[in-house]
């Protein structure tokens, strides 16, 4: 359409003046529609997307990032009914993963699972207080019903929300770790006053979550993007997703080299699970504890966000690869200095190395899927090769870290999760595909809000 303009214009600039003008002006007006049409719905996905990804963020943060203090003191749970109650949560996630990442790819760009998890985030405060009533009651019934809601809401859900969003990014041009990085700034706003609000009364971060899960429903009702077949064509190219295509990811080698560098990696998750226990233990009451360990995960995923805005440039120019092995060793020298080092300052710069690892990593994972599988399998690649992976770890390390911090302690457990996540990465770097991130203008750094 360019090139013909041009040609147009240097045939009548030698005659008529009017008609060069006039010829100009309707060929490429269908130009400069398409590209305001295309900023408009490139804007509108972003904003609503970004503050779907925060509000989520905010639910999950006032339930989640204080509940192994919550369930220490609150419901007075040993660190081994904790352990097995988060083998519970993530064994339940691992089937809810999967079913959530085939389903999502056979919806595509339709909105039927994000309502579904609307509707749990919305009743999360009461959740959470029926799960703490049947943990007094018994542990067992108590993780069975704890585990199907957390993993239908916040572990599987976010899976869903966050490839649900690449894919929309891919279509719309914008890059998925800018809107990811309001997703962090949720977290970090709610942490900051998750531990003040639990001195007062636990069930204050409660309703919070609630009230956020009802702004995450008015949100998800302004959020247009298109389901027509054109639409779909832009986000995910192939034709329509099946049972088989899935299945022929077990077959590919590059998949289970994927799953094994995951192995590793996922075991951040167990580290973090009662690393909050451990943090407020340094300090001589617990609610001094509790409020600083608020202040320090506050702080540390304002950097999130931060690195969410900064991994897609790293990553463009290192490549998806060796984007995946700095997350990994970082994850894995953070893990073995929170082992070493003593004191809550120290302690509490160990746990700031998140802030560079996880940005790294979740931007890696999305574009080495992209480069190296078929792209209409996004959400089942992101949920069952790399989140139902960490449940699948987190299920069965879970207890044995919680008997290992009653046994050992905090430290040692951390020096050998540190090691292991260290061989794995290792091991990675003659496993995993070479090759640089996808440099398409559709993922690109340049797009910008």
């Amino acid at each position: 359409m360019l090139t013909l303009t041009f040609v147009i214009n240097i045939q009548n600039c030698s005659k008529t003046p009017c008609a060069f003008f006039n010829v100009n002006v309707i060929i490429c007006a269908p130009l400069q529609y398409e590209i305001v049409i295309m900023k408009t719905r490139h804007s509108h996905s972003y904003l609503i997307l970004s503050f779907l990804l925060f509000f989520f963020f905010v639910t999950w943060s006032s339930t989640g990032s204080l509940l192994s203090i919550w369930l220490h003191q609150e419901v007075g749970l040993k660190a081994g009914d904790t352990g097995i109650i988060f083998s519970v949560v993530s064994f339940s996630t691992l089937f809810v993963q999967i079913c959530y990442g085939f389903i999502q790819d056979k919806l595509g760009l339709r909105k039927h699972l994000l309502w579904f998890i609307t509707a749990l985030l919305i009743f999360s405060g009461p959740a959470y207080l029926l799960f703490g009533h049947l943990l007094k009651i018994n542990v067992f019934l108590g993780s069975f019903f704890g585990g199907i809601y957390i993993g239908l809401t916040f572990n599987g859900g976010i899976g869903v929300l966050e490839s649900y969003t690449e894919r929309v990014a891919r279509q719309s041009q914008f890059e998925f770790g800018k809107a990811r990085m309001w997703g962090s700034l949720g977290w970090a706003v709610a942490t900051f006053f998750a531990g003040l609000l639990f001195n007062i009364n636990p069930a204050l971060n409660f309703a919070v979550a609630s009230c956020s899960g009802l702004i995450f429903f008015m949100l998800l009702m302004r959020l247009r993007v298109s389901s027509a077949p054109h639409a779909m064509e832009e986000a995910v190219a192939g034709g329509k997703v099946t049972l088989e295509d899935a299945l022929r990811l077990l077959t590919l080698p590059r998949f289970w080299a994927l799953v094994f560098f995951v192995v590793g990696t996922c075991i951040y998750g167990v580290y973090d699970q009662q690393f909050p226990v451990y943090f407020s233990s340094q300090f001589p009451t617990q609610h001094e504890g509790n409020a600083m360990y608020g202040y320090l995960n506050s702080f540390q995923v304002f950097l999130e966000a931060a690195g969410m805005f900064c991994a897609p440039w790293l990553v463009n120019r290192v490549g998806a690869k060796n984007g995946l092995i700095f997350a990994g060793m970082v994850m894995a020298m953070r893990m073995v200095a929170s082992g070493l080092v003593e004191g809550p300052l120290l302690i509490s710069i160990t746990k700031l190395l998140h802030a560079v690892e996880l940005p790294i990593l979740l931007i890696a994972i999305f574009k080495y899927n992209s480069l190296n599988f078929d792209k209409r399998l996004s959400s089942t690649l992101y949920l069952v090769g790399f989140a139902c992976t960490s449940s699948v770890i987190a299920t069965v390390l879970s207890p044995l870290a919680g008997y290992s911090y009653e046994k050992y302690g905090f430290a040692q457990s951390y020096l050998f999760m540190g090691a292991m996540v260290f061989c794995i990465t290792f091991i990675s770097i003659f496993l995993l595909r070479s090759g640089k991130a996808s440099l398409d203008p559709q993922v690109s750094q340049l797009s910008t809000i």
